[in-house]
């Protein structure tokens, strides 16, 4: 919603009600906010039977135009905080009356500029009245151009042309999506216009639904007729509509995230499922390597690459414990701050004399004996995004030959979504660098459109002949050991894992994809001197430019 958050609440819901002309505000705001216990109102700001091409001989030459209530009859804060304006229902900008539409554009931007005048927060903009909404649109763009913070919300009735979307005339059917998508290209995805989704008594299909979700929905407007009658007698909504309104509140605007490398290491250590999961993983290797015979024998060396401030340590020994196992640990990390770290924490848990801390990228380090086990948390959201291939071919070297590295495997996965608020976030720095830029989001307000498909996998260890890294290349799946496993790909997420969110790869110019047609996506992983970078297109159902080019916008050095 618009308006501002409530005191306490990081992500305020609001319910208002829609309402008639009445040139007496705070008579309606009184009657509607304090008795009947809404937040807002949604009103007409003109007299709906105002034409401008009337006015000159009913006004007898005044000029002044019939509004709902001056600029002074409530304080800037009551209209910002308690009223959504209303355009005019009657105007159509593409009408075949030029009249009617020259009316309609002077009243367009007339209730416009008085809505800005008086600090509103949004204006709600009338339904298209047919299929074609080219002149509605130019005229609403130019609107946008000039507008102050004030955010257009066009109203779209949630209609689909499918044969279990309405009971209307079938003359009459339309794809509101496609009416709103045509609409907002018009407009240039422009970032203040967003959508007040009409919801009737019956709706579409589960899949036309899923795709509102990736979509700027600023309000949902529960018709009156949606409701029906329960057990006791109270209003209620169908199980439909019940979850089609949960699916929204679930899907509130998520912004861009920083790159991954901006998490910080307490983050990373608050995720217990992660470490969990690698527990198991290493007491399983652990009891592959010795026998339960020997484990008061044999010491079993482990390398921890990329040790930072010591959760897999911790792990590492844990498992040791569970398992009755004896273990030398060496924690391997390049960053200085993070060993300083390492050493106060091997001496406050008298570590001393099982973990040797080594200060040292772990491709440069000469290690004085080889490994058994290899554990590493390098992964990246989207599996290798952070150097993990390049970071453990480097440390293979002091792998044992019959050595296990942990993870073993990890799978990149993409799928193709529609998410309307990020392309708007990047579309706001007016650049090419930021949507060739990918980008770590917590995936909120998206629909995704397909299921995911498997793009690539690395192997660790990487033998016998040490393949490139450089292939064609969302979300990753990785195998820790055998049947430990974990990820963020949708089908098969580690429950309550939270170390790593989607990546998102923008396209400059959105695609429209048909139901039923293919989607060819490419993605290249290149590996140059000093830095990784991905290069990505689409090359059906429309080429799109090939992003990225030589890693001129996003790459990780090397």
């Amino acid at each position: 919603m618009p308006l501002g958050e409530r005191s306490g609440d990081k992500e305020s819901r609001y319910c208002g009600v829609e309402t008639e002309f009445n040139d007496d505000m705070p008579q309606l705001l009184s009657h509607n906010l304090a008795s009947a216990g809404f937040d807002f109102v949604v009103a007409t700001l003109m007299d709906p039977a105002y034409r401008p091409s009337l006015m000159q001989k009913d006004s007898g030459g005044s000029g002044a135009l019939p509004f709902a209530g001056s600029d002074l009859v409530l304080s800037p804060s009551q209209w910002s905080s308690h009223v959504v304006g209303k355009i005019s229902s009657w105007i159509d900008l593409d009408s075949d009356d030029e009249i009617v539409r020259m009316d309609s554009e002077t009243t367009l931007k007339q209730e416009i500029a008085w809505a800005s005048h008086l600090s509103l927060q949004a204006c709600l903009l009338p339904t298209p009245k047919g299929t074609s909404c080219a002149n509605y649109a130019r005229c609403v763009n130019q609107i946008l151009q000039g507008l102050n913070n004030m955010q257009l919300w066009l109203r779209i009735p949630l209609l689909k042309t499918d044969d279990d979307s309405m009971d209307v005339d079938s003359n009459n059917l339309v794809d509101s999506w496609e009416l709103w998508n045509s609409f907002r290209m018009l407009c240039e995805h422009h970032s203040q216009l967003s959508i007040a989704l009409d919801v009737l008594s019956s709706l579409p299909s589960a899949n036309s639904l899923g795709r509102w979700f990736g979509e700027s929905v600023r309000a949902a407007i529960i018709n009156t007729d949606s409701f029906l009658t329960n057990a006791r007698g109270y209003p209620c909504l169908s199980k439909r509509h019940q979850k089609l309104i949960t699916g929204f509140f679930n899907h509130a605007i998520q912004p861009l995230m920083d790159n991954l490398e901006a998490q910080t290491y307490e983050t990373f250590e608050k995720d217990a499922v992660k470490y969990i999961q690698y527990q198991r993983a290493i007491c399983k290797a652990l009891q592959d390597r010795v026998p339960d015979e020997k484990a008061s024998m044999m010491t079993t060396v482990l390398m921890v690459v990329g040790a930072g401030r010591g959760p897999l340590v911790r792990a590492s020994l844990q498992a040791a414990e569970e398992t009755g196992r004896k273990l030398k640990v060496f924690a391997v990390e390049k960053n200085p701050n993070a060993v300083v770290t390492l050493h106060s924490l091997v001496k406050l848990e008298g570590w001393e004399s099982i973990v040797t801390i080594v200060s040292c990228d772990m491709r440069h380090w000469d290690a004085p004996e080889k490994a058994d086990i290899l554990v590493s948390e390098l992964l990246g959201s989207f599996g290798d995004n952070e150097l993990s291939p390049e970071c453990l071919d480097g440390a293979q070297r002091f792998l044992k030959d019959d050595g296990i590295s942990i993870p073993s495997s990890y799978t990149s996965f993409i799928q193709p979504v529609t998410a309307s608020k990020l392309y708007n976030d990047v579309k706001l720095h007016k650049d090419v660098v930021h949507f060739e830029t990918a980008y770590v989001v917590k995936l909120h307000n998206v629909a995704r459109l397909a299921p995911t498909q498997p793009v690539f996998t690395f192997t660790h260890p990487n033998q016998p002949t040490m393949k490139s890294n450089q292939r064609f290349a969302g979300y990753f799946d990785a195998t820790l050991y055998k049947d430990v496993h974990l990820g963020i790909e949708p089908s098969t997420a580690t429950p309550n894992m939270f170390s790593w969110f989607a990546i998102f790869f923008p396209l400059r110019t959105p695609v429209f994809v048909c139901a039923g047609s293919s989607l060819e996506v490419h993605f290249w992983r290149c590996c140059g001197p000093t830095k990784v970078w991905y290069e990505w297109g689409v090359t059906s159902p429309c080429p799109s430019p090939i992003h990225n080019s030589n890693g001129r916008s996003y790459w990780v050095g090397l």
